[in-house]
């Protein structure tokens, strides 16, 4: 059977890193994304696997004509998301007022950083801006040192593209049992802060104080971080519950040891993390693999993106695929009845004579198109 999201018609403004992850998880599900390209970018080698599964188009915006083609394109779709900052929909005649005048159906999903208004609106940022702003950055690394610089997964991707898509969901299943449409303001900021909800419960609570380096599940405690091991490669544990810690202590010799009677006692963690970490060392990750994996220590191995998608587990669960000569993750989450898409990758602007077609445009006007440049 089709993805879960078949039947559902996404126009996508083309951008870069969250925009494209939102357009791809819609398209691994099933949706018809439609990338309406600019024209002149150059081409490339480069395959993006946040690009797949897609149909592409190439229009001029800066031509009315081209203009036009996007609202026929929306007049049918039941969304459009866009990464632009705040107001360059609209100067460019594409604003969410007309299209859902065109279509009152239609969930205009808006993604930047700061959000549509704000004092820092207009303001240019990256992730690592949008999650220092929300106490997440702070929060990261050990106490003794500056906060590190993550990849940027938790404010573009998991704060951005995902929270969008979910918006993008939420706001089409509204529409289709209201027959009214609306607009999405999915901030990065505001993304990530709920992405530390847990976190934000625990000072609430008094659990935490929310310095750097002090929570359990930041590297303060012993049983919850990451050892280095013989032959310079890392495990990580995440022995918390009192069986798992127990485990932990067996298979590494420690069970015996008076320092590690104290499990929750922070007096005595210093000591037990460079006692841990002295056996750690002792072994390889392979032999750590051999003792530990698959048991109830809360262990794994931490490898590398060329090495992952070779673990046995990965493996068997078809956790990653190869596609267009990329290894990618495969499409997730994955259903009892419905399936995701396998990735495809399309050349820039190779469906525009489909895409314009299922729009209602008969072949003398896609013809006056591409002759006036309007299509790529």
């Amino acid at each position: 059977m089709a993805g879960p999201l078949e039947g559902v018609r996404i126009v996508e403004m083309a951008g870069i890193g969250p925009g494209p992850f939102c357009g791809m998880m819609l398209a691994d599900h099933g949706a018809e994304v439609i990338r309406v390209e600019r024209p002149g970018r150059a081409p490339s080698d480069f395959r993006d696997v946040m690009d797949r599964s897609r149909r592409s188009i190439i229009v001029d915006l800066k031509k009315p004509e081209g203009v036009e083609v996007i609202r026929q394109l929306c007049r049918s779709a039941d969304g459009l998301i866009e990464g632009y900052r705040p107001g360059v929909m609209e100067r460019l005649g594409l604003g969410p007022d007309l299209l859902l005048e065109d279509n009152p159906k239609l969930v205009f999903g808006r993604m930047t950083g700061w959000g549509q208004t704000g004092p820092l609106a207009q303001a240019a940022g990256h992730d690592l801006n949008y999650i220092s702003l929300t106490g997440a950055l702070y929060s990261m690394g050990r106490a003794d040192e500056k906060p590190p610089i993550p990849l940027n997964l938790v404010g573009d991707f998991g704060g951005g593209g995902m929270m969008l898509a979910f918006g993008m969901v939420s706001a089409i299943l509204s529409a289709r049992a209201t027959g009214r449409g609306q607009v999405i303001d999915c901030a990065m900021t505001e993304g990530a802060a709920l992405l530390s909800a847990m976190f934000f419960s625990l000072v609430g609570s008094g659990l935490w104080d929310g310095s750097r380096g002090t929570n359990m599940l930041g590297g303060a405690a012993p049983f919850y971080g990451v050892y280095e091991t013989a032959d310079d490669q890392f495990v990580s544990l995440g022995s918390i519950e009192p069986q798992f810690y127990a485990e932990m202590l067996q298979r590494t010799g420690l069970k015996d040891d008076p320092d590690f009677q104290h499990q929750n006692d922070r007096a005595f963690w210093p000591v037990m993390r460079e006692k841990l970490a002295a056996v750690i060392k002792t072994r390889t990750q392979d032999q750590w693999r051999t003792a530990m994996e698959g048991t109830d220590v809360c262990f794994a191995p931490v490898l590398s993106m060329v090495d992952a998608p070779s673990h046995p587990h990965n493996r068997a669960r078809g956790a990653f695929v190869e596609a267009f000569g990329v290894v990618q993750p495969a499409p997730a989450p994955r259903y009892s009845v419905t399936q995701t898409v396998p990735p495809t990758l399309s050349p820039k602007g190779a469906d525009a004579e489909a895409v314009l077609k299922s729009a209602g445009l008969d072949a003398g006007q896609i013809a006056a198109l591409r002759a006036q440049g309007v299509v790529g």
